[in-house]
């Protein structure tokens, strides 16, 4: 507990094992979320907006809305759950310092955006599907950072 008040973690080795092993397993989720968007959703404009409206012509039905919503409920949880994590973890050991600020906000502010536009792009249409790739992608991107970041200074320092 000690850790709390000092943040020193050499004299509790059981704690930085621990929380290195939750942020390892945070960046699995980070690989294994963007495998599974890739299969469920596709992976380019093209099949993503197939996989949201459908195609008539080739006789491929749209997602149905209560799929959609169950997977934005679940990107929304599992997102705020692992972001809530990696970040707490990361101010923690960095401090207040105006970079992990910025980092904490980006990555939140991404990470809530990622799971809303997909939707918003259901509805309003395909042209924000680019949106919701870009941030999709950047907020994996910057989570991986900072949780190879925080692994980093928790192994090597």
């Amino acid at each position: 507990m000690k850790f709390l008040i000092t943040k020193e973690l050499g004299h509790t080795r059981l704690l930085t094992i621990l929380m290195s092993a939750v942020v390892f397993f945070i960046l699995l989720y980070l690989v294994f979320d963007v495998a599974l968007h890739a299969y469920v959703i596709g992976t380019d404009r093209h099949g993503i907006a197939l996989t949201l409206f459908g195609d008539a012509e080739n006789f491929v039905e749209p997602i149905l809305l209560d799929t959609l919503l169950l997977q934005v409920h679940s990107d929304l949880f599992m997102s705020l759950f692992s972001l809530l994590i990696l970040t707490s973890i990361g101010i923690r050991m960095y401090g207040g310092t105006r970079i992990i600020r910025w980092a904490v906000h980006l990555v939140f502010v991404l990470g809530m955006l990622s799971a809303v536009m997909l939707l918003v792009a259901y509805f309003v249409g395909t042209w924000l599907i680019p949106v919701w790739i870009a941030v999709f992608v950047a907020w994996h991107v910057f989570a991986f950072v900072l949780g190879v970041s925080v692994l980093k200074t928790l192994l090597f320092s």
